[in-house]
């Protein structure tokens, strides 16, 4: 018999993957804007993401949609313990997102557009990031029912965390543009990537120590036989893409860095769900407590079978049309 709270679980981690994937690079090009200057640089960094950028926070929608229908228990507990940063998160997604349809309009208040695509594209990744580390750090419940503070969110490590999110997305979003430009501003992400990486990799040295230390069930759940043997190639894995990042940005490797950072997120959302397996409200709160019965999980997966192979189909042929690289003077979203 198919567990389907399981393929619900499935269902919504592939759409939190999907979409920290494809937003990340694209909320990384606003985040690299302070670094670049030249006004037609910023536009070729904009006309990158320009047909792609909204139709990737559709897997957000999924991944909330999904967790409503299928785990209305988490979306519930989950929305009260943190409506304070998510609603800061999606304040800046709509500043971004206005900002990215009026800048190639204004000539006057074109630098306060530049202004709100930075700092709703920070913000939004900042905040995105506190959500994942107070989610890590645990939600307090009664019967079910969040029992904390509205501030309980804010916190040394989930502020690292969003310090953390930041990161990452800013390389994603260097190693996208080392893909999709070049002359001046592709060489100029090639000596940055290298700088990205370092801050990364302590980063995630930062939240592979805290979070044992803090949490002793996840460090029992790391640490303990056989699963330190299941979990160890994490940390090598993670060293042995770093190198190949700094080596293709040597040799010059359009694709690969993009690629091979795209690995490092797998690696870091692999970490993720082992530290937390099989809460879905952490720290105690299972999957299949919080599953919504299971009538109701069999008709909305109804709906995501028909839906799901359609999102992926349309979001494929708009990177294939939108393939080739942007170069200074195309005529591109503007």
């Amino acid at each position: 018999m198919i567990d389907l709270a399981l393929v619900w679980v499935g269902i919504i981690g592939l759409g939190v993957l999907i979409y920290v994937v494809m937003d990340g690079f694209d909320l990384g090009i606003g985040i690299l804007f302070p670094f670049i200057q030249d006004h037609q640089e910023r536009d070729v960094m904009m006309n990158t993401i320009a047909p792609v950028w909204d139709g990737n926070e559709t897997w957000m929608v999924l991944g909330g949609a999904g967790l409503f229908a299928a785990f209305p228990l988490v979306y519930a507990t989950v929305l009260s313990a943190l409506y304070l940063p998510i609603s800061f998160m999606v304040v800046a997604l709509i500043f971004r997102g206005v900002a990215f349809e009026f800048r190639f309009k204004s000539k006057r208040t074109k630098f306060l557009w530049d202004q709100a695509f930075i700092w709703g594209s920070i913000l939004s990744s900042f905040f995105q990031g506190v959500i994942l580390g107070a989610y890590i750090q645990g939600i307090e419940t009664t019967n079910g029912i969040y029992s904390g503070g509205a501030w309980d969110w804010l916190t040394p490590f989930s502020v690292f965390s969003g310090i953390g999110v930041v990161a990452m997305y800013a390389t994603l979003g260097c190693g996208w543009l080392i893909w999709k430009t070049e002359a001046k501003l592709q060489a100029y992400m090639y000596q940055f990537m290298p700088r990205l990486l370092i801050v990364l990799l302590l980063i995630f040295v930062g939240v592979s120590l805290y979070t044992p230390l803090t949490h002793p069930e996840i460090a029992n759940r790391w640490f303990s036989v056989p699963n330190v043997f299941y979990f160890s190639p994490v940390p090598i894995l993670v060293l042995i893409c770093v190198g190949l990042i700094l080596k293709a940005c040597k040799d010059k490797n359009d694709v690969k860095p993009f690629v091979y950072t795209l690995v490092l997120v797998f690696l870091a959302f692999t970490g993720f769900v082992i530290s937390l397996w099989p809460n879905i409200i952490p720290p105690s709160i299972s999957i299949w407590q919080a599953a919504a019965p299971e009538s109701s999980l069999k008709f909305t997966l109804v709906g995501a079978v028909i839906l799901i192979p359609i999102i992926i189909a349309y979001t494929f042929l708009s990177y294939w049309v939108f393939r080739d690289k942007v170069r200074i003077g195309d005529e591109g979203y503007h």
